[in-house]
């Protein structure tokens, strides 16, 4: 498992082992509905999260190199 940033946020590498976690309970047969609507809401939260994070190493990393997307 990744170890927590300095900040104490959620790393990229814990937000997907969630999202993992999630897809598998969905993929479940012992879900009902409320439940996977609620599992939905929150894996869509964190590709949302899992999209700002990336786009913030992207931009650091085009920053520092000098290169433009």
């Amino acid at each position: 498992m990744a170890e927590p940033n300095s900040t104490g946020q959620e790393t990229l590498e814990e937000s997907m082992e969630r999202l993992e976690t999630i897809l598998d309970t969905l993929e479940g047969d012992d879900i009902s509905l409320e439940e996977s609507f609620a599992l939905y809401q929150k894996g869509m939260k964190l590709v949302q999260s899992c999209k700002e994070k990336i786009d913030t190493v992207e931009k650091n990393f085009d920053h520092e190199w000098g290169w433009r997307s």
